[in-house]
């Protein structure tokens, strides 16, 4: 299930109707107070959040998700006829997944989501094991020395993505295209301090992730399952 919030009935219809001939199940909301009692009842695959709504913004009705544990991973692509750099870089800081500005279209959107939930949806059975690092995707666990490590989306999708790639030198452009989706040029410092806040997050196990001066990141050694 594929929920949209999205206040002008003529762009939410459409969105809908282009799902639903996409093969994902969906329904739509105009207002947030309609939405809450949604989320109660049955937890979506992806949301599709309008920032300019009545009663509450997008941001902090994304900001609302992102502190209640069991809708802290859920994947949510912005949607907003704001397209500035700032307001993408402001959504996506935010917890946002992806950010599509207006008018985009139909068959645009439906990919842009199929793209967010091939990377947060990861495979049952994938896992990782590197020195006393272990990471299970798909339980969103994260154990550095057999503690628990509670981390942002962001930094566990980055954690994710330096372990599926290990001995991998990725670039910052990299990493910031295919969690944050876009390319910031200038923006690398997001990387930087993501990358800081894990490793510290991690402790000793965070030396597994390797800085490869003037290009990027990699995770070193041999994860294995």
């Amino acid at each position: 299930m594929i929920y949209v919030l999205e206040d002008d009935d003529n762009i939410r219809k459409l969105i809908l109707y282009a799902l639903r001939t996409s093969g994902f199940e969906a329904q739509g909301f105009d207002r947030p107070s309609a939405f809450w009692p949604a989320m109660e009842g049955q937890l979506p695959r992806l949301l599709l959040l309008d920032i300019m709504l009545p009663e509450e913004d997008g941001l902090s009705v994304l900001h609302r998700l992102r502190l209640a544990p069991e809708t802290a991973r859920l994947p949510v692509i912005m949607l907003t006829a704001k397209g500035s750099e700032y307001d993408k870089v402001v959504g996506l800081d935010a917890g946002a997944d992806d950010y599509v500005p207006k008018p985009f279209g139909m068959m645009e959107l439906v990919s842009r989501i199929k793209a967010v939930l091939r990377r947060t949806e990861p495979a049952a059975q994938e896992e990782y094991h590197i020195g006393s690092l272990y990471v299970c995707p798909a339980r969103h666990l994260v154990l550095a020395d057999g503690e628990e490590v509670r981390l942002t989306l962001k930094e566990f999708e980055l954690l994710c993505l330096l372990l599926r790639n290990a001995g991998v030198v990725l670039t910052r452009d990299a990493l910031l295209n295919q969690i944050w989706g876009y390319s910031f040029d200038g923006e690398s410092r997001t990387v930087d301090v993501h990358i800081r806040n894990l490793r510290k997050k991690l402790g000793d196990a965070g030396a597994c992730i390797e800085t490869v001066k003037g290009i990027g990141y990699k995770i070193g050694g041999t994860p294995h399952g």
